[in-house]
């Protein structure tokens, strides 16, 4: 299962132990938010990690990366057309060890 091993590759690097805490935390509890939600707090340009999954409401404005554990089919779909970037997270935690140029948004 993906969000296991993403947990454990999170553990293993203190910088990224942040999001292991988050992802480790009960399901009814985890990080879902919206584009509208991302849109509101991030900048253009920006390499933004959401610990939880992206759904379709809203519009973006901002081309950014947006690096995620799951996105809805729509979701994507609406991040691509308005030019951002996505990514999946555990590929993110292995390509940045340091996470150099990240911002994490939690609810």
């Amino acid at each position: 299962m993906e969000i296991v091993r993403t947990i454990v590759s999170s553990k293993k690097n203190k910088t990224w132990f942040e999001i292991a805490h988050v992802l480790s935390s009960p399901a009814r509890k985890r990080i879902v938010l919206n584009i509208e939600e991302i849109d509101r707090e991030i900048k253009s340009g920006e390499r933004v990690v959401i610990p939880g999954k992206v759904l379709s409401q809203g519009e973006i404005t901002k081309k950014a990366e947006i690096i995620a554990i799951g996105f809805s089919e729509k979701a994507k779909e609406k991040l691509l057309k308005a030019g951002c970037k996505t990514s999946n997270l555990l590929e993110e935690i292995k390509k940045n060890p340091e996470a150099k140029n990240i911002k994490i948004l939690k609810k």
